[in-house]
Parts: structure tokens; C-alpha cells; sequence
């Protein structure tokens, strides 16, 4: 049985779940909207360029959720999911989905993005394992912080390492499939047996072009 892995963010959906997060934040006056959008923007710029402080990033999206509780949370979870998430469907990232489901391969999928967003977003999707960066809770209520190493680049490495030792049927790295866009998945893509670009961003196109890596789209 192989394992696949995909990311998240123009892998498998259309857009950038996390930053369309920050941008919901704004829609819905949880936010200060010039302050929290000119920020929103340029930690994104930071992602696509490879420099991204991810724990400083974590801090920053989290701290609106401060004390609100997980009733109240997936209210707007439920709201982001009808109106930013239903738009960036693929139908071909169901069918490459479908296509490892039906080989009978183990599924995970791996994300930086936190896990306020992951969750609902996994669920969607049919994951039943999933990754993301862990947030905060204390007494059912959100404290506006992350916890824990974020998913994120290395950190990607690391998770699956642990996910591993929690779930000893799993395969290891020559049977394990990697889906990603973002050269930011470098570190994973490099150390399993089957890296495959996805809509690559530019930095990751080259590599993979170099390396002779498999690379598709599943845009229309």
C-alpha cells in the first residue's frame, strides 16, 4: 500500500486558502481592514518568494480568534467554507484523489495552512488524515496562538515523521507520492520516491524540470 500525500494551497484548490482566510477577516469587520489586508498581502508575497517568518505569520492570523469560542468559530468556519472554499474546488483534484482511493493507497494530506482553516477544508476534500499547523486552545476557547512547530517547509518533514511513528502501516519514502505547487515543499518532494509538481509556481517548475520529476495540472 503507498501513501500519497498532497498539499493544499494550488494543489489542489484553486487559490490560497489561508490568505483567502485573512481576506474573509476583513470581509466580515472581524479585523481592521487596511491595517490587517496590507499585512495579509505581504506575508503572502513573503510565501511565493521562499522567505516567509511562518510563526510570525501564525500570530498574526490567529490573534483575531482570541478568546472566541469553537461554537463560534465554526460559525464562520461554515461561512468561509460556502462562500471562499466551494469556488476553489477542482474537479480534477477529486478525480487525482479518487484515482489513489481507488489503488487502494493510504491518504494524507499536508498543509501549513492552521488548522482552523485545514479542517473543515479536509473534511471536504474526504481526507481522513490530515496535517496542519495546530492553534491554540484553552477551555474550548481559542488563544490566538499557534502550537507547536508549524507544517510548513522542514517542518513538513517533521510532521510526517511523527505521523509515521503514530501509524506503523504506513508506507515509507519509496512508496510515498507528494503532490505540492510550492517550492516552500522542496525539503518533502525531495525525499520521497515520487515527487510530482502540481501547477508549479516558477522555482519549482525548474527544479522539477531538472530532476526529470513528473508535473501536471489539474486547473481547466
Amino acid at each position: 500500500m503507498a501513501l500519497a500525500i498532497f498539499d493544499l494551497d494550488n494543489t489542489l484548490l484553486a487559490g490560497d486558502s489561508d490568505h483567502r482566510w485573512g481576506e474573509f477577516l476583513v470581509e466580515k469587520g472581524l479585523v481592521d481592514a487596511a491595517n490587517f489586508a496590507r499585512a495579509n498581502d505581504r506575508f503572502y508575497e513573503d510565501y511565493q518568494a521562499g522567505s516567509l517568518d511562518m510563526a510570525a505569520y501564525l500570530q498574526f492570523v490567529l490573534a483575531p480568534l482570541t478568546g472566541k469560542s469553537r461554537a463560534s468559530v465554526r460559525a464562520l468556519q461554515r461561512q468561509f467554507m460556502a462562500e471562499c472554499i466551494e469556488p476553489m474546488l477542482l474537479d480534477k483534484a477529486f478525480a487525482l484523489i479518487d484515482h489513489h482511493r481507488v489503488a487502494g493507497d493510504q491518504l494524507l494530506l499536508m498543509t501549513a495552512t492552521h488548522s482552523v482553516v485545514a479542517e473543515p477544508v479536509a473534511a471536504r476534500l474526504g481526507f481522513q488524515h490530515w496535517l496542519g499547523s495546530a492553534v491554540g486552545m484553552i477551555d474550548g476557547c481559542y488563544t490566538g496562538k499557534p502550537e507547536g512547530q508549524p507544517c510548513f517547509q522542514a517542518g513538513k518533514v517533521a510532521h510526517l515523521s511523527a505521523w509515521r511513528s503514530r501509524h506503523t502501516d504506513a508506507s515509507g519514502d519509496e512508496d510515498t507520492w507528494f503532490y505540492s505547487d510550492s517550492h516552500n515543499d522542496l525539503p518533502l518532494l525531495s525525499e520521497v520516491g515520487h515527487p510530482v509538481a502540481v501547477d508549479p509556481d516558477p522555482l519549482l517548475a525548474a527544479h522539477a524540470e531538472r530532476q526529470g520529476w513528473t508535473v501536471l495540472s489539474l486547473r481547466p
